[in-house]
């Protein structure tokens, strides 16, 4: 009873368990250490209750609080500690193996993105160039082409696609 209670000591302080919990916790303990005695007393002797059981467990309490309860308390904070460092060892490693290879990776398809981003907008600038002098070439046969298109426009709306090719055939062939 008295290393649970140490233990139930330690645990509260370490993990901050709030004030108000305290007596709730107090309680628990206590039904606990009552069942477990009960039935240590059932088991052993059929569950009768004397004077000398009573004189056991407080000679044994004041026995443990004296001699070992110091020594269980620095036990229990050394493994709190071994588990904490383990905690954070496995919480660093999962940073460094699973979080910090799918930033990386997130970075890596931004860079790429944008690389090829760039390089789009660099070859489209380059094909704009190289393509001006032909735009210059197209807009200039446009213009020359323009009074006749509008010449056939009424008549577009009058005639089929065949009708029109044949047209532009004459008017080819007057010119």
């Amino acid at each position: 009873m008295g290393a649970i209670f140490d233990a139930y000591r330690v645990l509260s302080s370490q993990l901050r368990v709030p004030r108000w919990m305290i007596p709730l916790l107090d309680i628990v303990y206590w039904i606990v250490s009552t069942v477990l005695v009960f039935r240590g007393l059932y088991a052993s002797n059929h569950g009768q209750v004397r004077l000398y059981v009573f004189l056991g467990l407080i000679a044994g309490g004041w026995v443990y609080m004296g001699v070992m309860s110091h020594t269980f308390i620095r036990l229990l904070e050394w493994l709190i500690r071994i588990v904490k460092k383990i905690f954070r060892l496995l919480i660093q490693t999962v940073k460094i193996l699973v979080i910090k290879p799918i930033v990386v990776l997130y970075k890596l398809v931004i860079v790429i993105f944008g690389f090829l981003l760039a390089l789009t907008v660099f070859l489209y600038k380059i094909v704009l160039q190289l393509l001006y002098p032909f735009w210059f070439v197209f807009r200039s046969l446009f213009r020359l082409v323009q009074p006749w298109l509008k010449a056939l426009r009424p008549q577009w709306a009058e005639v089929g696609w065949l009708k029109l090719v044949k047209l532009w055939n004459r008017m080819m062939k007057k010119s």
